[in-house]
């Protein structure tokens, strides 16, 4: 019997279609839970906070809250700082494609030579090689200072932005608000 009109595909490319479309799912999902850039620079939410644990309390909320556009806002300020390093920004852009196909996209444990290799051995590694590859294109000073910057802003922002206004989930609710005591 044959298949006319059919076309044939192999498990290999079967399998890397469907991880490039599950990692395309993963990604919008990341990108889901990024907050409107206009929420998060709303000018009548700033304000100094009362002490150090409204800071801290601003900071931890705001923190979990807007993580993805701090994410987005340091990886920006990396690249940036790269842009007159064409050869380092090839690298980082090579080491940011091995961190999402062997760390962040992955939904099955990666197996090498019939073993399962354990997730913290794949973050350490990859963290050693990162630092390693930094250091030969010379370009650490560049990186330390602009994840330096890019940490300033995440923790100026985050004590002086307001909480108030923050859509609250109802996990959190239900945590934050007392227990009735039975």
């Amino acid at each position: 019997m044959s298949n006319y009109g059919a076309i044939p595909t192999s498990s290999s490319e079967s399998s890397g279609l469907g991880f490039l479309s599950r990692a395309k799912e993963r990604g919008r999902s990341i990108l889901a839970t990024r907050r409107p850039w206009r929420e998060m620079v709303h000018l009548h939410a700033l304000g100094i906070p009362s002490g150090f644990r409204d800071a801290l309390a601003r900071f931890r909320r705001n923190l979990g809250y807007f993580r993805v556009n701090y994410a987005i806002i340091v990886l920006i300020i990396v690249f940036l700082s790269l842009l007159w390093h064409p050869i380092s920004l090839i690298v980082f852009l090579v080491m940011f494609v091995l961190w999402f196909f062997l760390y962040f996209f992955r939904d099955e444990p990666l197996v090498i030579f019939g073993r399962t290799i354990d997730d913290r051995i794949i973050l350490i590694t990859l963290s050693i090689i990162t630092i390693i590859v930094l250091l030969l294109t010379h370009v650490t000073l560049n990186v330390v200072v602009s994840l330096a910057i890019g940490l300033a802003i995440i923790v100026l922002h985050g004590v002086f932005r307001k909480t108030d206004d923050l859509f609250v989930h109802e996990e959190e609710t239900a945590s934050l608000s007392p227990q009735p005591v039975v």
